[in-house]
């Protein structure tokens, strides 16, 4: 093997049920049951930071799913990611966009790309003064964490709405199953548990969002290249185990159907390629990130392409 090229997978066949997978899900609903149930019996701190650890880890779990996994069944495969245990996901839309952005050419692009950061000039313009001042605070990790929550699920859910208001049926329908999700979770967690709605809401459901937005903060940034554009975050095993390997994220990108603990083997072994293909986008561990960008932007909010363009334009 040269230092750019990625071996086959030879002998890599995956199982026709992956054992690890499904071991994991018992983990993840089984704890956010316990946790539930048992809230009361916890400190405040520990049910707080449990739920978020569950809720992120839960939707690690639900990238897994909609990757093919654990089985060859994608019914099986949707039933284990479907429970909607943050509340304000569909697993259906989460998992129709997120193969969007799976088209690698688009990376990035924030009209082609739906997991995209960046704006166009006109939405930038668009945004006013206040709008363009927390979208800035927003490419900073601090922002990110305290604000990037709020502001990835109030757009989301104002876009969904556009959306219903069109009347499509396949679109009601599945707004209509995710609501009976979510009322059964509510159920669970407010009359049975006895749990108040704002712990669930601001500990499990915002805790959790922010914690995936560790993950997702520096996975990508613009590259004329697009195999430049996604990055590896190295020697995290704590938030490595959290994100099921997701940190690795070139590798998650080159070869989306690989389970999440075969992939830190098969980063070790091509690990100078994958570097040598990413343009050497590398962070050493999310201190590394932290360091970095905790008050400091990650990269101009408004995307390259779309500034060229308009530049041209004029």
């Amino acid at each position: 093997m040269t230092g750019t090229e990625i071996q086959p997978l030879h002998g890599q066949t995956v199982a026709p049920i992956e054992w690890p997978t499904v071991a994991l899900a018992g983990v993840i609903y089984g704890g956010y049951l316990a946790v539930t149930w048992w809230w009361a019996s916890l400190s405040l701190p520990l049910v707080i930071a449990g739920g978020a650890w569950l809720i992120a880890w839960h939707g690690s779990l639900q990238h897994e799913v909609m990757h093919g996994h654990p089985t060859r069944l994608r019914w099986i495969n949707d039933g284990l990611g479907w429970p909607p245990l943050s509340l304000w996901l569909p697993y259906a839309l989460y998992r129709e966009s997120h193969m969007l952005h799976h088209r690698d050419e688009f990376l990035t692009d924030p009209i082609e790309d739906p997991e995209s950061s960046y704006f166009t000039r006109q939405a930038w313009e668009r945004l006013g003064a206040t709008g363009r001042r927390l979208a800035s605070w927003n490419t900073t990790l601090l922002g990110r964490l305290t604000i990037g929550p709020a502001v990835m699920i109030l757009a989301f859910l104002a876009q969904e709405a556009m959306q219903l208001r069109k009347g499509d049926p396949a679109r009601l329908l599945l707004w209509f199953r995710h609501g009976v999700g979510v009322a059964i979770v509510l159920v669970w967690v407010v009359v049975i548990c006895g749990m108040p709605l704002w712990l669930y809401l601001l500990g499990f459901v915002y805790g959790g969002a922010s914690l995936s937005r560790i993950r997702s903060y520096a996975e990508h940034r613009y590259a004329d290249h697009h195999e430049e554009r996604t990055a590896i975050v190295e020697n995290s095993p704590v938030l490595g185990l959290l994100f099921l390997h997701n940190n690795l994220h070139v590798l998650h990108h080159r070869r989306p159907g690989i389970p999440w603990y075969r992939l830190p083997a098969l980063y070790r072994r091509d690990r100078q390629a994958l570097i040598a293909l990413n343009g050497g986008l590398l962070y050493n561990g999310y201190g590394d990130i932290f360091r970095r960008y905790l008050v400091t932007p990650h990269d101009e909010p408004r995307h390259p392409s779309y500034l060229e363009n308009a530049a041209k334009d004029r």
